[in-house]
């Protein structure tokens, strides 16, 4: 009996076994036919399909959905006849770029010619075109172009010490977008007056340097100098906002060479949480700003040593040509001595999101790379006062670090009296006056209230109280304490005669009051550009160095003019 009861049981099991392996593979096909589908759906999409499906904040930080058509057909033109380019263009841009890099060239160089210059078997590949639809009066194009070449330069450098070297230029690749603007458009054939081109982006530029015959390496200085020569000439004589004009039609094209539309005044505040460069003790940093990378029109502050959390308080002025395009840069590293300074993060901020006449605060998020954000270390933080303010507009408001300055009686004197380097030193002079601008003033501080401050007492209440101070002049005046509240209202009003007020700093302090001593509870840091401008204002500014709070506060400020004569 107990052999056929286990037969059953062994043949159930077996059905079961086998009925469960089949329902699992059907299911299995089941799953792969629906994967098939979806990605034969997916294949199917267009770049429209997938901005509608995916908002852009969930792109990856690789996807990129460019705008521009593709160009197959002129590449393939263009490696045909490009044998023919090389042998043409190389005797050309050898005669035109030689004084530009001769203008451009390092203190260390006394010359810098090209003895070899051929461009190679390898013809670039232009990787995308767009239209501009900004300007009615022309036609804007940018063309993306990718260069990986194997051209033939070879750079006869004489150093000043009377060293010659044979310096070849190698592993050339190259990736940016070139603008070419057709404009004024008019009414006889080819319809257009002139033609602008310009390096409308560089996105990559790499190269290597090697003496024939020995190492770069073994001359200290000469492989730095000759890169910076090479970038200063390319960015100064044909990245954007410079734009080289060639008429075709006669006529005046003046309106369309680079001129400066604009004053970019960026008052480097401060920074606080910046990471750590260094093993033993903190990072000594130091911040570098520039809207074009030249070296003269680069500014660099003051080092703060060992702090995470420095304060410059520093001002910097930039020209402005094109402020729809052009951007803001700052760089924070960590100053390393006698050893190439390490970076910390850096920043950047859009010219064309600024308001002209308005004064931007800001703080700003350091990041690793400006290109290539994928690394989402906090690398701490940058504060900025920005003031963006336009050539000849007539407007409500006046920039306070370039005051209406007149000369005095002697300067006027001076100055129609002398001529030549004599003028422009007496100009030079007046220009460093101008920016040594003193802004003289009462400044009245009403500490309102604050809201939502942290507890600090075991009973979950504080007893704060806030202190107040301009950073140059050191008076200190504090508010009453006020027992026990987390939103404590003061109203009290507080004045500060000030002797320079674009380069003073408020700064007020909220205390915890013990019996025995007390509680630092947050920081509110504020320039007094704004107060000066707008001449009261009422907001509210967060507390620094705390988990919440807030304080509100009213600023009044009552100039007091200077008059030199």
């Amino acid at each position: 009996m107990s052999f056929f009861v286990g037969l059953v049981l062994g043949v159930a099991f077996g059905v079961g076994l086998v009925m469960a392996f089949a329902h699992c593979e059907n299911y299995r096909a089941k799953q792969r036919s629906e994967l098939a589908a979806t990605i034969a759906a997916f294949s199917k999409m267009t770049v429209q399909d997938s901005r509608k499906l995916f908002p852009p904040e969930f792109y990856p930080s690789w996807v990129v959905f460019s705008q521009r058509q593709k160009l197959k057909w002129l590449n393939l033109e263009l490696t045909k006849i490009w044998p023919y380019i090389n042998e043409a263009a190389s005797d050309l841009i050898k005669i035109s770029v030689e004084p530009v890099l001769e203008q451009y060239k390092s203190a260390i160089l006394a010359s810098l010619k090209f003895s070899k210059l051929t461009l190679g078997t390898v013809a670039p590949q232009f990787t995308g075109i767009s239209v501009i639809e900004d300007d009615p009066s022309g036609i804007t194009l940018e063309l993306e172009l990718n260069w990986d070449g194997n051209p033939n330069i070879v750079l006869d450098i004489q150093t000043m010490l009377g060293v010659s070297l044979p310096i070849q230029v190698k592993n050339i690749g190259f990736t940016g977008v070139f603008r070419l603007i057709f404009k004024p458009l008019v009414e006889q054939f080819p319809c257009f007056g002139a033609v602008s081109y310009s390096l409308r982006e560089k996105k990559n530029l790499d190269f290597t340097l090697k003496i024939i015959g020995g190492e770069l390496s073994s001359i200290p200085g000469i492989s730095d100098a000759i890169e910076d020569t090479i970038r200063d000439a390319i960015e100064d004589s044909i990245t954007w906002p410079v734009r080289k004009v060639v008429p075709i039609l006669p006529g005046d094209y003046s309106d369309l060479e680079l001129k400066p539309v604009g004053v970019l005044e960026v008052k480097l505040v401060q920074a606080r949480d910046l990471t750590n460069k260094d093993i033993v003790g903190k990072s000594d940093p130091f911040a570098v700003l520039y809207v074009r990378p030249l070296h003269d029109r680069t500014k660099k502050s003051k080092t703060i040593n060992n702090d995470l959390n420095p304060i410059w308080n520093e001002h910097f002025e930039f020209i402005v040509e094109d402020p729809s395009t052009q951007r803001l840069t700052v760089k924070i590293y960590d100053d390393e001595g006698i050893q190439a300074s390490e970076l910390i993060g850096c920043t950047q901020v859009h010219l064309a999101d600024l308001q002209p006449g308005k004064v931007k605060d800001l703080w700003l998020n350091l990041v690793k790379d400006l290109e290539v954000q994928r690394d989402k270390k906090n690398r701490g933080q940058v504060h900025l006062e920005l003031l963006y303010c336009p050539f000849g507009v007539q407007s409500g408001f006046s920039n306070p670090f370039a005051t209406q300055f007149s000369l005095t009686s002697l300067e006027k004197a001076l100055k129609s009296e002398a001529n030549g380097s004599e003028a422009a030193d007496i100009d030079k002079a007046v220009n460093q006056k101008k920016r040594d601008v003193i802004v003289r003033g009462v400044l009245s501080v009403t500490v309102i209230s604050a809201e939502d401050l942290p507890a600090m007492d075991v009973m979950g209440k504080a007893d704060p109280y806030v202190v107040l101070y301009m950073k140059k002049l050191g008076t200190k005046s504090k508010t009453r304490v006020v027992n026990e509240n987390l939103n404590p209202t003061w109203n009290q009003t507080f004045d500060f005669v000030v002797e320079d007020g674009l380069h003073d700093m408020l700064i007020l302090e909220v205390w915890d009051h013990d019996t025995f001593g007390k509680d630092y509870m947050g920081r509110c840091i504020m320039t007094l550009t704004r107060v000066i401008m707008e001449g009261e204002f009422t907001d509210s500014f967060p507390l620094e160095g705390a988990k919440s709070g807030k304080l509100n506060l009213h600023l009044k400020w009552t100039p007091q003019p200077i008059y030199r004569d």
